[in-house]
């Protein structure tokens, strides 16, 4: 596979760096082509505006993100360093994120990467979405790490199940795009477990890694399941972390 690992943490010694550095090796190994984007290293730039459109907007009176996105891709029009990632994810069959749990979300320079490189025309239209989203056919998957326990993030711990505090991106950022996503793997605060809870968990991640092929993805509700309201039929029994019957 092309694998392209979307990096989020500014300390390379960091745990974070260490799943990060294991993931290259395990996978260069298993003889994929793995590319990283480490966006402190880079200096990505998270922030989404009228600066992510070189050249003419599509209306220079009044800025509207989604339509000025969809333009400029079409166009050719975006910046240089959305275009550079942009490459990277069409050439990718699995997009692995990297990033400890801050806020019980993704560093900003994350989610400013998401917002400016999933631009719209290129990550998403009207109608394409979720089945028949842009990215239909890649797998992706979040590799984090936490400051509290699993306890913690247990479906009956205080900070809430960890799929859901995920759901944000497992569905709104890659089911929606048309992902595959495979279930999460979370080091819960790698920085109390000593050497030898760090030691296990990245022997997990590595086995985890090695094993994505015979992986079950995450369960989202097909197309089918929705009526014309887009909320799920009634008798469809709801199955996802965060969605529920009323």
């Amino acid at each position: 596979m092309n694998v392209l690992i979307v990096y989020a943490h500014p300390e390379a010694k960091s745990f974070n760096g260490a799943m990060k550095d294991l993931a290259v090796e395990t996978l260069t190994r298993a003889g994929h082509d793995v590319v990283v984007s480490d966006l402190y290293a880079m200096g990505f730039n998270p922030v989404a505006g009228p600066g992510d459109v070189s050249g003419e907007r599509n209306d220079p009176d009044f800025f509207s993100l989604p339509r000025e996105q969809t333009a400029a891709y079409e166009a050719g029009a975006l910046s240089a360093d959305i275009s550079a990632e942009i490459e990277k994810v069409k050439r990718a069959d699995f997009v692995l994120f990297q990033f400890p749990v801050w806020w019980f979300g993704m560093p900003a320079i994350l989610k400013g990467w998401a917002d400016r490189v999933f631009a719209r025309g290129f990550a998403y239209l009207p109608g394409r979405k979720y089945d028949t989203g842009m990215f239909k056919g890649k797998l992706a998957m979040v590799a984090a790490t936490t400051g509290t326990s699993a306890d913690t993030y247990a479906p009956d711990g205080i900070d809430g199940d960890i799929l859901t505090v995920l759901w944000p991106i497992h569905n709104g950022l890659l089911r929606y795009s048309g992902f595959d996503v495979l279930p999460p793997f979370v080091a819960y605060m790698p920085g109390r477990v000593g050497d030898d809870g760090r030691t296990a968990y990245l022997e997990a991640y590595r086995m985890r890694l090695k094993g994505i092929d015979g992986t079950p993805h995450l369960f989202f509700h097909a197309a089918e399941d929705y009526g014309k309201n887009e909320r799920l039929k009634p008798g469809v029994l709801a199955r996802s972390g965060v969605q529920r019957n009323v």
